[in-house]
């Protein structure tokens, strides 16, 4: 949301834009270096979601296993989609995608079974290439694809925990999907909102 909101403030890039409203493409200078960027993101991420849990105990390798799922699936999801809508696999897409999957299991990843970060990784993967042509639509320049990385995958993992919670790793209410009604759904959306209002 703060970044969202920095570049509201910012403003595209000099170039980004024409007169008649079409986009000039900005290609970043190395695809190889990016995707190194990304090798060392999904690998801090298994620090990151596993370490979380504060203890070396039998949630640890579960969630290990959920937050690589759903990164595995975000690259197909992404990749899938960009050939479909481009034409051909974009290597730029299947990184975010691959970041995408990450992002949205972060908040669910200690609370999903495996099956469910393949569907919460594959919709996020799916989400972050047409979130990249939405921004770019609405003339709001995101350079790497934060926001669609980071702002509208980060609101589908957190909406994840009320739609797939299992009552088997989780002591609050159960996501919609295991029977726990719209309850769960609620406090997600609540959350979402009062950090997109405070912003």
């Amino acid at each position: 949301w703060c970044a969202l909101s920095g570049l509201i403030l910012l403003g595209p890039r000099i170039g980004k834009y024409r007169r008649d409203g079409s986009q000039h493409a900005i290609l970043g200078h190395s695809i190889p270096l990016a995707t190194l960027g990304g090798f060392i993101l999904w690998l801090g991420w298994f620090g990151f979601n596993p370490g979380s849990q504060l203890a070396m105990d039998n949630n640890v390798p579960r969630i290990a296993l959920t937050t690589a799922l759903a990164s595995c699936t975000g690259i197909l999801g992404a990749m899938i989609t960009s050939w479909i809508c481009g034409g051909k696999p974009d290597l730029s897409m299947i990184i975010n995608g691959c970041l995408a999957g990450l992002v949205a299991i972060t908040a669910p990843c200690a609370v999903v079974t495996p099956a469910c970060s393949l569907i919460i990784g594959l919709i996020a993967g799916i989400i972050v290439v047409f979130s990249v042509y939405a921004f770019d639509k609405l003339h709001l320049d995101d350079p790497v694809g934060a926001l669609s990385v980071h702002l509208i995958n980060g609101i589908w993992g957190t909406l994840a925990v009320g739609l797939f919670a299992s009552p088997k790793y989780f002591s609050g209410n159960a996501g919609l999907f295991y029977g726990g009604g719209i309850t769960q759904f609620g406090i997600q959306v609540f959350g979402v909102l009062v950090v997109a209002v405070t912003v």
